[in-house]
C-alpha cells in the first residue's frame, strides 16, 4: 500500500511551536480532495441525519447577534441545499460529521495525526469535527469557542477577525459565564475592537486557528464557502477550563476569592482536583450546562428572498438572547 500523502502542507519547525502560542495560519491539502465537490457534498447532506444539521440565517449588522435565527431544511435535497446556500443567505452545519459518515471520520483521524507529527509534544483528545456550508456574504457573530478551535478552509473567501487575548476585551467573568452555560458564546461586539483585532483573507488550502478562548468573528468575502471546523482538547486546554470553573463553583461556596486564572504550579492542580471530585458529589456538584436552544422561525425556500421563508407566527424580529 502506498503511505497516503500529508493533510498539511510546507509546515516549519517554526510554524508548529506557534500554533498554541499565537493566531496562527499555515497551509493544508483538504481543498484538493474530491470530497468537498457540489456533487459528494449533496449526496452527504441527503444521507446525513436532519437533528444534526443546523440550518442558519443571519442579519448583516455584525453588532445584531439577535438577528441569528434557526431555520427548517424541510424536505428539500441535499442539491437543493447547496443551490440556496449559493443564491441566498444561508449558512450550513453539519453537526458531528465524523460520527456518521466513515470518510469523515477517516480524515479527521488522519489530519491530527499529522498535527501531533509536525507538533511536538501535541497531545489531543476529545476531538470533534462540524462541516460548514455557507452563503456569498453569511456571517458568524463575535464569539469565542470553550475547546480549542481550527478553522480549516476549502472553498470561497472569508475575512477573519480574531482579537488577541491581551488585548483584555474578554474578562475571566465572560469565559467563566460561558464555560457554566450561563452565558452564550455569542457575545456582545463593539464596531471599535476592529482595531484591535488581527485580520485575515482566509483562502482555499488554508487553516486558521488561535489560543484556547481567543474571541473572533468571520464574514465571507467571496463565493460559496465550505470550510471544515474541528475541536479539541489537550491536557493545557482541559486544565484552564477546569480552573474557570473551579474558579466560578467554589466562589460561592467556600471563602477566598478564587480569581486567579493561573494554570501552573499547586493551587492550579488543587483546583482541577477539587471540581472533579466536586462533580461526582450531588449535593456540591455544579450544574450541568444546558446552552441555549434558538426556536425555528424560518423555512429554507429557494423562491423565497435570501431564500430565507418566515414561518407562520414568526416576528421578524429573532428573539433576543
Amino acid at each position: 500500500m502506498m503511505p497516503r500523502q500529508p493533510l498539511l502542507e510546507n509546515w516549519t519547525p517554526e510554524q508548529a511551536d506557534r500554533m498554541n502560542r499565537a493566531i496562527f495560519v499555515a497551509q493544508h491539502r483538504l481543498h484538493t480532495l474530491p470530497m468537498f465537490s457540489n456533487e459528494v457534498l449533496a449526496e452527504l447532506l441527503d444521507r446525513h441525519p436532519r437533528e444534526h444539521l443546523g440550518v442558519n440565517t443571519m442579519g448583516r449588522d455584525p453588532v445584531r447577534r439577535d438577528e441569528w435565527r434557526e431555520g427548517s431544511a424541510g424536505d428539500l435535497t441535499g442539491s437543493e441545499l447547496l443551490q440556496a446556500c449559493e443564491q441566498g443567505r444561508v449558512w450550513l452545519n453539519v453537526r458531528r460529521v465524523r460520527d456518521y459518515h466513515q470518510d469523515y471520520a477517516d480524515l479527521i483521524r488522519d489530519l491530527y495525526a499529522d498535527l501531533e507529527a509536525a507538533v511536538p509534544g501535541l497531545e489531543t483528545f476529545n476531538h470533534s469535527a462540524n462541516l460548514l456550508i455557507s452563503s456569498p456574504g453569511a456571517q458568524v457573530y463575535y464569539h469565542l469557542d470553550c475547546p480549542v478551535n481550527m478553522l480549516w478552509h476549502i472553498r470561497g473567501r472569508k475575512r477573519v477577525w480574531a482579537y488577541p487575548l491581551e488585548t483584555g476585551i474578554v474578562s475571566d467573568a465572560t469565559v467563566e459565564g460561558v464555560l457554566a452555560g450561563e452565558m452564550s458564546e455569542e457575545l456582545d461586539f463593539r464596531p471599535e475592537w476592529d482595531e484591535l483585532a488581527i485580520t485575515t483573507e482566509l483562502e482555499p488550502g488554508e487553516i486558521i486557528t488561535w489560543p484556547q478562548h481567543t474571541p473572533h468573528r468571520v464574514v465571507n468575502t467571496e463565493g460559496l464557502n465550505i470550510s471544515l471546523s474541528t475541536e479539541h482538547m489537550d491536557r493545557a486546554a482541559a486544565r484552564r477550563n477546569n480552573v474557570y470553573l473551579a474558579n466560578r463553583h467554589f466562589r460561592s461556596l467556600l471563602p477566598g476569592k478564587w480569581n486567579s486564572a493561573k494554570l501552573t504550579g499547586p493551587a492550579a492542580a488543587l483546583k482541577e482536583f477539587a471540581l472533579r471530585l466536586a462533580r461526582r458529589i450531588p449535593a456540591i456538584a455544579p450544574p450541568v450546562p444546558q446552552g441555549y436552544k434558538y426556536p425555528q422561525s424560518f423555512a429554507v425556500d429557494l423562491a423565497a428572498p435570501d431564500c430565507v421563508r418566515l414561518l407562520d407566527g414568526a416576528s421578524a424580529e429573532p428573539a433576543a438572547v
